[in-house]
């Protein structure tokens, strides 16, 4: 039996990445920092970083996924994790691949709102079971998406992968 998936190429997640960031400057949000979700915020931020003129990027790693559909019971912040004062009275984007049931976007998105001047989430693809209702998403989708970065086995397997 064959799942469908949502393909992202690299390619494609140059548009995408683009697109978004269109979408954000046509908003008039003018981000401070941009605070990636690793792992897979990573590329979304360093997009919008260049697209918007961001230099000011912050990672925050968060482990939530452990396999395929698989997750712990609640995803959890792991070090070096950022001093909020980092973010103090600035605008902050939160990047993230996906916002699939919203839970680590909730955690970041909890973990800066008391220090910073306005908080805004970027995603490329939100679920429709999330949670947290995006401020900025690429597309829309239930299914289970294959990102370009993600979608090969390891070249050296190892825990967490």
């Amino acid at each position: 039996m064959t799942v469908e998936r949502e393909h992202l190429s690299w390619q494609a997640f140059g548009d995408a990445s683009r697109e978004m960031a269109q979408a954000i400057a046509d908003d008039g949000f003018r981000p401070d920092v941009i605070l990636a979700i690793a792992r897979g915020g990573l590329f979304l931020a360093g997009a919008l970083g260049y697209a918007l003129t961001v230099k000011n990027l912050h990672v925050m790693n968060v482990e939530f996924y452990n396999g395929v559909g698989s997750t712990l019971d609640m995803p959890v912040m792991l070090p070096p994790v950022p001093e909020p004062v980092d973010f103090s009275a600035k605008k902050v984007l939160i990047a993230d691949d996906v916002a699939d049931s919203g839970r680590t976007l909730e955690l970041v998105y909890s973990y800066v709102r008391d220090y910073v001047d306005e908080a805004r989430t970027a995603v490329l693809y939100e679920k429709p079971r999330s949670i947290i209702k995006c401020d900025y998403a690429w597309r829309h989708t239930g299914l289970w998406i294959n990102f370009p970065w993600s979608s090969q086995e390891p070249v050296v397997p190892g825990l967490g992968s």
